[in-house]
């Protein structure tokens, strides 16, 4: 016998070394496996991936499912050779692998349920019908039955078993899970009545939130604000609470204009013939003005007003050419659209004036180019007033008061000084 048969005799009469070189080498055999279920499989994926033109299964790679399906294979292998072990030992392992496989098979469903959310946000249909709150759903379900499976199988029990004894604890998981029922039933209600999309202009003043909606989960809607902060608002106060949604605004092609100037009550008059000389000389109201006054004349004559009069009868005053001026000024306007709402209103007066509504539609939707439209309009309307005889109104101002000069004093004695 040779000194190396010896050495091994002597090896295999030594307590547990037997076991040792077990376990080495299933532990060797498994690292094997993980190796090579990982190197061919994911390498596998990557050629499988770089030769398509399709975008899916670009998502199923990156999220990693290749890669946390090769966690099985060391699994496969252990709970092959676990008859090396003892009978007892035996069945703890495999229950241990068994409970092992079930979480991995876990990891790998919510990993496909993500790439399905991923594969869903690459189509048209994202902004309208987003699925992300019901990917989240059923990703809860998965763990929830993953691990009423593994308790089952740790416990050497009938999953049915361990949901009856789940049964006592029903108030306490409801409890648990308050909001993500809520939840749940609020994305159901916002998709199917189409309340909210991605994209959506929205404004929650009571969550300080006014911007687009840039994600709609289980439990939360996230919304960028125009100062590019984030609002993040939970999905069941949707429902709960009122809200604004722009949507029917940008889908109908016009953004509303609807502000008002605030006259001086005492600049309204009657209009006199220099003024109707003087007015007759803008392009925009010499129609309005010759059918205007041909019909107050006729009216006049036929009801035997006295031409004399300064007030009887049907006459033109500075207001009411100035707001026939302003339709006719907007009608022309190529920003303003023709076919949606087109007011030039009188509002009832105030203490701070006679206020002039301009209700309107602008054809540009975008903020900026929206805002620059209704500067125009108003600059225009400011200049034109004195031309009307018109004055706007406005609280006095210390400029105003230092206008006044020494004098004012003298004529009101009571005056502080």
């Amino acid at each position: 016998m040779s000194e190396l048969e010896r050495f091994w005799e002597v090896l295999r009469k030594t307590p547990y070394v037997e076991e040792a070189a077990v376990v080495l080498g299933i532990s060797l055999a498994c690292g094997i496996a993980y190796v090579v279920a990982r190197r061919l499989g994911v390498r596998a994926a990557r050629m499988l991936v770089q030769r398509t033109q399709s975008r899916w299964d670009d998502i199923l790679y990156e999220r990693g499912v290749v890669g946390r399906v090769a966690w099985i294979a060391p699994a496969l292998v252990l709970y092959y050779f676990a008859y090396y072990f003892s009978s007892e030992l035996q069945g703890i392992l495999q229950r241990f692998l068994l409970a092992y496989i079930v979480v991995v098979v876990v990891a790998v469903s919510i990993s496909l349920l993500g790439a399905l959310n991923d594969i869903y946000d690459n189509t048209r249909r994202r902004a309208r019908v987003p699925i992300k709150g019901y990917v989240q759903v059923a990703q809860i379900v998965v763990v929830i039955i993953g691990g009423i499976v593994l308790f089952s199988t740790l416990l050497d029990k009938s999953p049915i078993g361990v949901l009856s004894g789940l049964g006592a604890a029903t108030a306490l998981i409801i409890l648990i899970f308050r909001d993500t029922i809520l939840s749940f039933v609020a994305s159901i209600q916002l998709a199917t009545n189409d309340m909210v999309r991605i994209g959506d202009w929205i404004s929650m003043p009571q969550y300080g939130a006014d911007g687009d909606v840039v994600d709609v989960a289980l439990h939360t809607v996230k919304i960028q604000n125009w100062d590019k902060t984030i609002s993040t608002i939970p999905t069941h106060k949707l429902m709960q609470e009122s809200f604004k949604n722009w949507r029917g605004m940008m889908e109908s092609g016009g953004r509303r204009i609807a502000r008002a100037i605030h006259l001086d009550m005492s600049s309204v008059h009657f209009l006199t013939a220099d003024d109707r000389e003087r007015l007759s000389k803008v392009v925009l109201l010499r129609e309005y003005l010759e059918k205007k006054e041909s019909e107050l004349e006729a009216w006049n004559e036929a009801h035997g007003v006295d031409p004399a009069s300064p007030i009887d009868g049907r006459r033109l005053t500075n207001l009411g050419t100035f707001r026939a001026y302003l339709a006719e000024y907007l009608r022309a306007n190529p920003h303003i659209h023709p076919d949606m709402t087109f007011l030039v209103r009188q509002l009832p007066p105030s203490p701070d004036g006679l206020p002039i509504q301009i209700y309107v539609f602008s054809k540009d939707l975008r903020w900026a180019e929206y805002e620059g439209i209704q500067a125009d309009i108003f600059d225009h309307v400011l200049a034109a007033l004195p031309v009307f005889g018109l004055r706007v109104f406005q609280h006095p101002s210390g400029h105003d008061l230092r206008l006044l000069g020494p004098s004012s004093a003298k004529q009101n004695p009571s005056a502080p000084s």
